[in-house]
């Protein structure tokens, strides 16, 4: 007998006579006290997500028939029906709302002031218990939140599925990149199996990276609260990360079905589905902070002609990019070299290869923080 359910919740309209709707796919019960959150698409034009998806529910309905799930596993397939229904033209646009200008994965719900106040003088000794204190009182805080606009619903019921899960993983992909991930400091080397699994070439470390993405509304609230209640054990329950799976046009069923297999054998290692635990691949590099990304940035206009691929070591000084700009009259300003100041690991470059003063035109992830980064660190 399968434990297979689909549930369908109805966002409110946002105009007349439409209603969008968000399909979560569960599997196996918290039997054993696990539950894992997997979500695509959240932003809806990153597309390499919701194929693995495809594949992963394929290779989940092969096991639970096989009765092979312990705990739980929700799935959310596509995690954004607002952003997927975003088209101009022939152009899918889904990385920010129409109605607010607001990233998708930008602004989600931060209680913790709330339940911070609410577990007052209820915490103890015993980590466990906290943890499912800690639970029922964002489960409590998100019932009395009641949303009345279409993309704030959407942000308070993604919360609402993933809030207690001990894994989450939020599936995007970047622009032209190897694979990637970004998780809590406080979950590192913890997190390491996951971004060995995946074949990572750069795991991007912050307690706080700013503006409050999804995987941080789900993880760092465990870690601010031990902060703020530092008499009390209260680990960090969450293991939430953005996995980042290359670039939008890397786009496969070999690559999917990788990846799904990935997923999978991480699953199986943490308990979550009944095999053989393979030995964890080798970690490709050591995680960094994400305080010591540099942003590559065209100094001059034209058109870009890139030298070096996502995935590549560099050092300080390394030319990444060429502009070209054909309307130069002087030969020997027609072309001009960008530099990285940085060494580490090239994983990101632009999808289109024109350049603006003062455009990314690439991402390095180094070892050391780098000055003047301010509290925003992610791109747009």
């Amino acid at each position: 007998m399968t434990t297979k359910t689909i549930d369908i919740t109805a966002l409110p309209q946002c105009s007349m006579g439409n209603a969008r709707r968000l399909t979560v796919v569960r599997y196996g019960k918290c039997a054993n006290g696990k539950k894992a959150y997997i979500q695509a698409g959240l932003h809806a034009d990153e597309p390499p997500g919701l194929l693995v998806m495809h594949h992963l529910m394929d290779e989940l309905d092969r096991l639970d028939e096989e009765g092979r799930i312990d705990g739980e596993i929700v799935l959310v397939p596509v995690a954004n029906p607002v952003g997927i229904s975003q088209w101009r033209d022939t152009a899918l646009s889904g990385r920010a709302d129409f109605n607010t200008g607001i990233n998708f994965n930008r602004n989600h719900l931060d209680i913790t002031a709330q339940v911070s106040e609410a577990v007052k003088g209820t915490l103890s000794d015993d980590p466990a218990r906290n943890v499912a204190l800690i639970r029922k009182r964002i489960s409590e805080e998100l019932f009395d939140i009641k949303p009345d606009d279409e993309g704030g619903f959407l942000k308070h019921r993604l919360l609402s599925l993933a809030y207690d899960a001990d894994i989450v993983l939020d599936l995007h992909c970047d622009l032209q990149a190897s694979v990637h991930i970004y998780t809590g400091t406080p979950l590192w080397p913890d997190a390491a199996d996951l971004s060995a699994e995946m074949g990572a070439d750069v795991t991007l470390l912050a307690k706080e990276s700013g503006d409050n993405p999804f995987d941080e509304a789900c993880s760092r609230i465990w870690w601010d609260l031990a902060e703020k209640h530092s008499k009390f054990p209260i680990p960090a329950a969450c293991l939430a990360a953005t996995v980042e799976l290359r670039g939008a046009s890397d786009v496969s069923h070999e690559l999917a079905k990788d990846d799904a297999q990935s997923l999978i054998r991480f699953l199986t290692r943490r308990s979550l589905v009944q095999g053989e635990v393979t030995d964890i691949p080798k970690l490709k590099h050591e995680a960094t902070p994400l305080r010591g990304v540099e942003h590559v940035k065209a100094p001059v206009p034209g058109v870009v002609v890139f030298l070096k691929k996502p995935g590549a070591v560099v050092k300080k000084g390394t030319p990444i990019a060429e502009i070209v700009n054909p309307v130069e009259l002087r030969p020997e300003k027609r072309s001009v070299l960008v530099k990285c100041t940085t060494a580490g690991i090239l994983f990101s470059i632009n999808i289109d290869c024109y350049a603006r003063p003062g455009r990314i035109l690439a991402k390095i992830a180094g070892k050391k923080p780098l000055k003047g980064k301010g509290n925003n660190l992610l791109t747009l």
